[in-house]
């Protein structure tokens, strides 16, 4: 499995819906406030308000033709949505304002590898990560990746990264759990399969399955 990267939410000290209301009202007094129209729109999608939170990111955008986090965010939504060639065009927009931006990387990354190119994948996945080494998303997607191309235990090797960097994010498990399985280790794939649903993330059923029958073999 894979992943973007993540946008910022509203403060927990806080609802979605005050946080909303807060922010409309910033925007509405100041229409020309970049940063309150990007938080608008990072908000919005929070709370599942797709359609809002683009024209927000969108405003952001026209204010200021070098916001890259708006790029960044508005890529994910529209890639959410379906729409690739747009997503793409975000990120390249991103990275032509920030050559060295970690998450548009990612972002290209995640594009490629659904596209069916995990070579192309891993390239933009190991920029990535030659600007923010401890950029947990992307050590995830490469995992998923390597996997991909059938490179075992270089699918391993990232899994086991991703989680040094966070021992409690199940789909990191689940993605060294489903490594370890095609490089042959399955008590160890096993025990990271039933750590990921531990810790609640929604593991295939159809891979619990198989990696059941094999190692009842």
């Amino acid at each position: 499995m894979s992943e973007t990267t993540q946008p910022e939410t509203a403060p927990p000290e806080m609802s979605i819906e005050d946080a909303i209301k807060e922010m409309e009202k910033i925007c509405k007094e100041n229409p020309d406030n970049i940063i309150a129209h990007h938080k608008l729109g990072l908000i919005y999608r929070q709370a599942g308000r797709d359609d809002d939170a683009i024209r927000e990111l969108e405003t952001a955008i026209k204010l200021d033709d070098h916001s890259v986090e708006s790029y960044i965010n508005l890529g994910a939504i529209y890639f959410g949505q379906g729409n690739v060639p747009r997503a793409l065009e975000l990120n390249e927009k991103a990275l032509a304002i920030t050559p060295k931006m970690a998450e548009a990387h990612v972002n290209i990354g995640l594009i490629r590898q659904h596209e069916g190119d995990a070579k192309a994948a891993v390239e933009c996945y190991d920029k990535a990560l030659q600007v923010d080494p401890r950029l947990l998303t992307a050590w995830i997607n490469l995992t998923s990746a390597y996997t991909m191309l059938e490179e075992d235990a270089k699918a391993v090797e990232a899994a086991r990264e991703a989680i040094t960097l966070e021992p409690d994010n199940g789909m990191a498990r689940n993605n060294l759990a489903v490594a370890l399985y095609f490089n042959g280790d399955l008590t160890a794939s096993k025990q990271n399969l039933d750590k990921a649903k531990e810790l609640g993330y929604a593991v295939d059923s159809r891979f619990e399955e198989a990696l059941t029958a094999k190692m009842a073999e």
